[in-house]
């Protein structure tokens, strides 16, 4: 799921989730992931790519991105309970055009995606690793 809908439609508008530790947790993967990326691509500019570097984002995801969707899950079914006794966000009928929406529901559903989709992503992160790792051995 994207960083800003976590960010801003789940921690930022659930103020009680603000305090999990899951937020915490999908920060600090979140953070460690970019770190790694950014060093990655700045070495890789200059032409002078650490091994350390390189194992680094070709190996730390198998922790890291479990970590970040663990924290992400957890986050969004701390904020379930909040978002059904406000009705955040949700639009009730009857309205003007004749539209609802619960963001329950729709938050459910995220959280359901999430299976199918990860799995992908962890598979291709799986396959550019031994790519990448296969590069090594040629470079």
């Amino acid at each position: 799921m994207s960083r800003v809908f976590l960010t801003w439609a789940v921690t930022h508008s659930v103020k009680e989730v603000q305090t999990e530790d899951s937020v915490l947790l999908f920060v600090v993967a979140w953070t460690i992931t970019e770190i790694i990326r950014y060093s990655f691509y700045t070495f890789s500019l200059l032409n002078h790519l650490p091994y350390l570097i390189k194992w680094a984002r070709y190996t730390l995801f198998i922790v890291l991105y479990p970590m970040g969707v663990s924290g992400e899950l957890l986050t969004i079914y701390a904020a379930l309970p909040f978002v059904r006794q406000s009705g955040l966000y949700s639009i009730s009928l009857p309205n003007k055009y004749n539209f609802s929406f619960d963001y329950y529901t729709f938050l459910i559903l995220v959280m359901i995606s999430y299976i199918p989709s990860k799995y992908e992503f962890v598979r291709f992160l799986s396959i550019n690793s031994c790519i990448g790792e296969s590069k090594q051995l040629w470079d």
